[in-house]
């Protein structure tokens, strides 16, 4: 840029006496000192984004929230109109304000990854702030800058890491490490491009601890069968987690005997359902029923008034139509059987919950394709019905809902059992009336108390967390699946005790998912309980749901008269506490109890 300014006057140290005889002062040339030329030798050279405003990041999420925010709005105007004919091309001010803003955030967001296009308006705005001496022809003394430089800050920055001591890698793979770090090839595309799911989490292993400067050492590697996961069960790896997985049992349910695989890092975990167990197994062994088998799906669709989603509650609803609707889901799949729907309001909103059988799937893909196939053939009879969503959360999925505490979803099941007398004194060390006692005041009016949905147990959900990641359930759906109501009443003039745990919302299947998993697989087949039933479909996995709730008892059991007899603290401290020094250790691990 060529900028030519005036003469300047000459510096204050100039005075009088260095007139020249004509009166006029002596021609004054800016120089540059070494020290000027080392400084700006060090100094960074200047960056468009110098000159934003704001820190580049804080700009560019201002833009990005400009330009979904106003794509948003014009988006629902524009449906708004088509819906009530009216012409498009009539805009309002603020409309044409949100125009005008969603063209000036693309433009900007288009040069997302180097903003140099808008370099040159910068410069005009802001030209303080480059430094224009390098472009100055020092033959020619009146190009100057406006101003004098700006200082030179010195910026404390952090260490960096240390260096990571790693395995070396092949000459190739370590291309293709450089790759990933410079942003030439994705990480996520590694599979599809190498081949090789093993090498491809290796070398993301790799760019990861280059770029965030921190080992992952203590994660293994090796061992693994990464083309198990691939597309299914999780993207990007980089290793495994190792998880230890313990052994509750003999547990007797049903005429069965069952050794219970408990995922878990919680010490006294396994030892106190298999204390229960034990106290089980000497009394008889409990007996388990499957009330309900369902798995469930609801939509949310909108309509322009509340009349017509009324007419949509009342079409679904009527017997007459069910025949024709279960026709069309059943057509996702072989298993799925659709059972019932159930329609609630809320305004001009519609929200249907389908309940199907899913076979010993857990069957939230299988009743979700079934729900699409019946939301299409609705809108022959309802074409302004608006599907906002293929879940409305009145499932409801992954969240404490009473709709699955009365309703129930997946499996519903009852166990129970009666442990005598001299089992509670012996093995549990503690009595019949103070168990009866401490689950009234605390499992019932406790959680009662506490405005519980669904908790009205010691610690189901310990259980069944440990069991679903050892058999490779979902664990997110722990939240629904260990709400259990647990009951215990004197019996027999008050020598024995009656035992029994409610839990509406078991989701659990056999097939799919992590269950295909080599560890999680073997757990399964430890239980009799791996793959598809051969005798009925959904037999293995309303099994495992009664073994779910068959551990919970017994873990209810257990945790309950430790309490009562005041172990609880003691074993914790004894059991759940390592002694182990742990100071110099490169990685970790944290327990917690309950």
């Amino acid at each position: 840029m060529d900028i030519r300014r005036r003469p300047p006057k000459p510096p204050p140290s100039v005075n009088n006496t260095n007139k020249t005889p004509n009166g006029s002062y002596p021609s004054y040339q800016p120089t540059r000192s070494s020290d000027d030329d080392r400084l700006r030798s060090i100094a960074p050279p200047p960056k468009a984004s110098d000159a934003l405003p704001l820190p580049l990041y804080l700009t560019n999420a201002v833009f990005f929230t400009l330009f979904f925010s106003v794509a948003y709005y014009l988006l629902h105007r524009w449906r708004d109109k088509i819906r009530y004919n009216t012409p498009l091309h009539v805009v309002t001010i603020t409309e044409l304000g949100a125009i005008i803003a969603l063209i000036a955030s693309f433009i900007y967001l288009l040069g997302f990854f180097g903003i140099d296009f808008v370099q040159s308006f910068i410069s005009r705005a802001s030209g303080d702030a480059w430094d224009l001496a390098d472009s100055i022809d020092e033959d020619d003394h009146r190009l100057v800058t406006c101003s004098p430089p700006a200082p030179i800050v010195n910026v404390t920055k952090l260490p960096p890491p240390e260096p990571i001591v790693t395995e070396s890698l092949p000459e190739e793979d370590e291309e293709i490490v450089k790759s990933v770090l410079d942003g030439v090839i994705p990480s996520y595309s590694l599979e599809s491009r190498l081949g090789d799911c093993k090498r491809a989490a290796s070398i993301r292993r790799e760019a990861l601890q280059r770029v965030t400067g921190r080992s992952l050492e203590g994660l293994p590697l090796d061992g693994f069968d990464y083309e198990s996961i691939l597309g299914q069960c999780c993207e990007m790896p980089v290793g495994y987690i190792q998880i230890p997985v313990g052994i509750a049992g003999p547990l007797l349910l049903d005429g069965y005997e069952y050794s219970v695989p408990m995922a878990t890092t919680e010490g006294c975990l396994v030892a106190s359902t298999n204390r229960g167990c034990k106290a089980m197994y000497i009394s008889g062994g409990a007996t388990s029923t499957v009330l309900k088998d369902g798995m469930t799906r609801a939509p949310v669709v909108r309509f322009a008034s509340a009349r017509r989603a009324s007419e949509l509650k009342f079409f679904l609803e009527s017997p007459e139509n069910f025949d024709t609707l279960a026709v069309v889901f059943n057509r996702s799949s072989r298993f799925a059987r659709l059972q019932n729907i159930k329609c609630t309001i809320a305004g001009k909103n519609a929200y249907v919950r389908f309940s199907c059988s899913t076979g010993d799937a857990m069957g939230m893909n299988m009743v979700s394709k079934g729900v699409q196939n019946v939301l299409e053939y609705l809108t022959d009879d309802f074409p302004d019905m608006d599907v906002i969503g293929i879940s409305g959360n009145f499932c409801s999925d992954k969240k404490p809902a009473a709709v699955n505490w009365i309703e129930g979803r997946g499996k519903s099941v009852v166990c129970e059992a009666v442990i005598r007398g001299e089992i509670v004194n012996k093995v549990l060390k503690t009595s019949v009336a103070a168990l009866v006692e401490l689950n009234m005041l605390k499992n019932l009016a406790g959680s009662a108390v506490a405005g519980s949905l669904g908790g009205f147990n010691a610690h189901a959900s310990n259980i069944v967390s440990a069991v679903f990641i050892a058999t490779g359930q979902d664990p997110a759906q722990n939240v629904e699946s260990s709400q259990c109501i647990t009951m215990m009443e004197a019996i027999n003039d008050g020598k024995d005790i009656h035992i029994s745990v409610t839990m509406p919302s078991i989701e659990v299947g056999t097939v799919g998912g992590g269950t295909q998993l080599a560890s999680q697989s073997a757990c399964l087949n430890l239980l009799g309980v791996k793959g598809a039933s051969k005798e009925a479909p959904g037999m293995n996995s309303r099994r495992l749901a009664t073994i779910v709730a068959g551990a919970v008892l017994a873990g209810e059991l257990s945790l309950m008269s430790a309490i009562a007899a005041g172990q609880l603290v003691r074993s914790h401290m004894k059991y759940n506490r390592s002694s182990r020094d742990i100071s110099g250790a490169t990685t970790t691990t944290t327990t917690t109890t309950t």
